[in-house]
C-alpha cells in the first residue's frame, strides 16, 4: 500500500512556530496553472518510474499538504488529482485530504474541491482564543474558525478534521480541555492536537534561543494532555495516537500509512518520499525535492524518469535505507499509535531477526517500569507512558 503526498508550498503569512517549507505570497501573485503544469510533469515521471517494479502499487491515501493547499484553486488542484487517478492505482475508496486554513475556505470553495474528488479536508483551527491566535501568528480569529468548520460540514465533505495547538505559555490544562470539547461539539470527526513544539530555524526558535519566548511549564503541558484525552474521550473520541484522535472510520489513513512504514510518493516543492529501491529487494531510498519553488518548476521540465533521488533532475538529496535502519524507524513510528508496532511483520517485510539480545533486553525492562507492554510480537505504549514515547523508543534502536 502506498500513499502519495503533494506539497504546496504558499501561505499568506508564515507562522512563527512553523519549520515546514513554505512562503509568504499575496492571493494575486499565485500561478495556479504553472505549478499544476509542473506537478503533473513529476507525477508523470515517478509513475514511469514505479510501473517497473515487481509488484504494482494500490493508493491508498492522497494528502494535499503545505503551505496551504486550500488557495489553490479548486479546478488546478482537481487537475493534479485527476491525473493521479489516470496514472496510478488509486482505490476507489482511496483518502482525499487537502490542509485548509480558515482564511482560505468557505463554503463554495469547501463544495468546489469535493466536486474535484476531494472527501477530507484538515482545517487548522490551532486555537479558539483571540489572544492565542495572535501569538501564533494564525490570520484568522475564533469566529474565523468556527465559520471555517461550518462550512466545511456544510458542503457535505464527508470528512472533516480539525487541529488543535496546546501548551501554550499561561494556558491552563483546564482551558486546553475546554477548547477540544468545543471543538469536538462542532461535529468534525477528527481532532489533532499537538503540543507546542519550538524547532530550530523558525522565528519561534531565534526569540528561544535569545531568551525572548515564554514556554509553558512542562508538568501543565502534561496535564493539558491528559485534560484533552479525557474531553476527547467523553465526546466519543478514540484516542488512536499521540496526537490524533478520531470518531469510529475516521482515522486519518494518510498518517498511519506513514506510521506504519507503508511507502509515500512525494510530489511538488520540497516534498519528501519514500519508495522501495527498484527491483533491490528489502531496501529503500527516501528523496527530497528541491525547496526553491523556481527552481523545482524548471527542474520538472527535464525530470527523468528512470531514478528517484539524487540524479533525477528534482531531488536535491536522497538516502538509501538498509533493513536495520528502516526497522528503526517502523519502531519509533509504529510505537506512536494505540495499536503498536508488530515486530513480526517487520521482520517479514525486512528480511531481518528484530529479537537480538540487546533489544530483548531493553524490552524486559521498559515492561518491568510500566514504560511498554509486549503482547507477543506486539509492542505498545501504555497510555499514561505516552508522554515518554520518544524516550522509550530510542532505548529500542
Amino acid at each position: 500500500m502506498t500513499a502519495i503526498y503533494v506539497h504546496f508550498p504558499w501561505c499568506l503569512a508564515k507562522c512563527p512556530y512553523c519549520d515546514f517549507v513554505s512562503y509568504a505570497i499575496g492571493r494575486d501573485e499565485l500561478d495556479h496553472v504553472g505549478y499544476a503544469d509542473a506537478v503533473v510533469r513529476e507525477a508523470r515521471a515517478r509513475a514511469r518510474y514505479v510501473a517497473g517494479r515487481i509488484e504494482p502499487v494500490a493508493i491508498t491515501s492522497i494528502f494535499f499538504g503545505g503551505g496551504t493547499p486550500s488557495l489553490w484553486e479548486p479546478r488546478e488542484l482537481g487537475r493534479v488529482l485527476a491525473l493521479l487517478r489516470e496514472l496510478y492505482d488509486v482505490s476507489a475508496d482511496a483518502e482525499i485530504t487537502v490542509e485548509c486554513n480558515p482564511t482560505s475556505l468557505d463554503r463554495a470553495r469547501a463544495s468546489a474541491l469535493r466536486r474535484a474528488g476531494v472527501n477530507r479536508l484538515s482545517i487548522g483551527t490551532q486555537s479558539l482564543r483571540a489572544k492565542e491566535l495572535r501569538f501564533l501568528g494564525r490570520l484568522h480569529d475564533p469566529d474565523g474558525a468556527r465559520r471555517a468548520i461550518e462550512a466545511a460540514l456544510a458542503s457535505g465533505v464527508p470528512r472533516v478534521s480539525t487541529d488543535l495547538i496546546f501548551g501554550l505559555p499561561n494556558q491552563s490544562a483546564e482551558d486546553a480541555r475546554s477548547q477540544a470539547d468545543a471543538l469536538a461539539a462542532t461535529g468534525v470527526g477528527h481532532l489533532s492536537c499537538y503540543q507546542l513544539t519550538i524547532e530550530p530555524g523558525t522565528q519561534f526558535g531565534e526569540r528561544r534561543r535569545r531568551g525572548l519566548l515564554p514556554v509553558a511549564d512542562d508538568g501543565v503541558v502534561a496535564d493539558a494532555f491528559m485534560a484533552v484525552d479525557e474531553a476527547l474521550e467523553a465526546r466519543g473520541f478514540h484516542h488512536y495516537e499521540i496526537s490524533n484522535y478520531a470518531t469510529f472510520g475516521q482515522e486519518a489513513r494518510h498518517n498511519l500509512a506513514y506510521w506504519h512504514g507503508d511507502e509515500y510518493i512525494g510530489l511538488g516543492v520540497a516534498a519528501f518520499g519514500f519508495l522501495r529501491a527498484l527491483r533491490a529487494g528489502r531496501c529503500g531510498v527516501r528523496y527530497r525535492n528541491a525547496i526553491d519553488p523556481k527552481k523545482y518548476v524548471e527542474a520538472t521540465k527535464t525530470v527523468r524518469d528512470d531514478v528517484v533521488g539524487e540524479g533525477d533532475g528534482i531531488s536535491i538529496s536522497s538516502e538509501m535505507l538498509d533493513a536495520q535502519t528502516l526497522l528503526r524507524e517502523r519502531i519509533m513510528l509504529g510505537l506512536r499509535i494505540e495499536g503498536g508496532v508488530d515486530l513480526a511483520r517487520a521482520s517479514s517485510d525486512l528480511g531481518i531477526d528484530p529479537w537480538t539480545a540487546e533489544r530483548i533486553e531493553a524490552i524486559d525492562k521498559l515492561t518491568a517500569c510500566g514504560r511498554l507492554t509486549r503482547e507477543g510480537d506486539t509492542l505498545r505504549i501504555p497510555r499514561a507512558s505516552w508522554l515518554f514515547m520518544d524516550d522509550t523508543a530510542a532505548r529500542l534502536f
